[in-house]
């Protein structure tokens, strides 16, 4: 019997969020669509949005928060982000807030969560390491670069979802503006392939239960650049590796 099942709604540059279930909890990592949107794809994985127990966001930015707010006062849901994330956005009297440190542990229902603070030019973004028994899901997108204590707390993880979000050279030669490309490129901006399989390397591979490359760029990535890197590094082959799409997300996966 599984102790923790997880899925996504969509991975991207237009919107993301990620689902984690255990018992009778199920949390929300981000919530980058409209309520209607995420409401439809919250039914494509046979969840009702009255299930939901609480939305946590780790950083400001449209494609992170866009319905969050919105989705937790129509549910009467707590939504959880850091004080730099709430006051970004001037929800810090939003009635269903509950404010978190950046660097200190907490409870939702059956799930605890540790928050771990990344290098992202946002005010103050966090990712999330999910912890339920002995069993640890690590969320990691939206870092420009990775420091010791970013892989000290990924390093030992059942389950990672893993940002690889663009290709050096398509970035180079693609559709950005000089701006954004240093941007995209920067340490606080996002993990290149080449980065992201730098960071596999540091992790525990054998406890690894399921890989997922996540926050692909439509514009500066393909799905095979990314696995051509993580597959050298990674000795379960490429078939093993999955991938959380814009579109669809991906569907329940177990840690057992």
């Amino acid at each position: 019997m599984s102790l923790i099942e997880f899925a996504s709604l969509g991975s991207g540059s237009k919107g993301n969020a990620t689902l984690v279930k255990a018992e009778d909890t199920i949390i929300m990592i981000d919530c980058g669509f409209t309520v209607k949107e995420t409401e439809i794809r919250l039914a494509s994985l046979g969840v009702e949005p009255s299930q939901v127990t609480a939305v946590l966001v780790t950083h400001e930015h449209g494609d992170h928060i866009k319905g969050a707010a919105p989705f937790a006062r129509r549910y009467k849901i707590p939504v959880y982000m850091t004080y730099g994330t709430a006051r970004a956005k001037s929800l810090e009297t939003h009635q269903q807030l509950a404010l978190i440190c950046s660097h200190e542990p907490f409870k939702v229902g059956a799930l605890s969560i540790q928050p771990v603070i990344v290098p992202h030019d946002a005010q103050e973004p966090v990712q999330f390491v999910v912890k339920y028994q002995n069993k640890r899901l690590g969320v990691l997108t939206d870092l420009g670069s990775y420091t010791p204590y970013v892989v000290n707390h990924y390093k030992q993880c059942d389950a990672l979802l893993l940002e690889c979000n663009h290709d050096l050279t398509m970035l180079r030669y693609g559709p950005y503006p000089p701006s954004l490309k240093q941007r995209v490129a920067g340490n606080y901006g996002h993990l290149n392939n080449q980065q992201a399989a730098q960071f596999l390397k540091q992790v525990d591979q054998d406890r690894l239960q399921h890989l997922v490359v996540s926050h692909v760029s439509e514009q500066n990535n393909q799905v095979d650049l990314a696995l051509d890197e993580l597959v050298q590094v990674c000795a379960r082959g490429r078939d093993w590796i999955k991938v959380a799409n814009q579109d669809e997300g991906f569907s329940w996966l177990s840690i057992l």
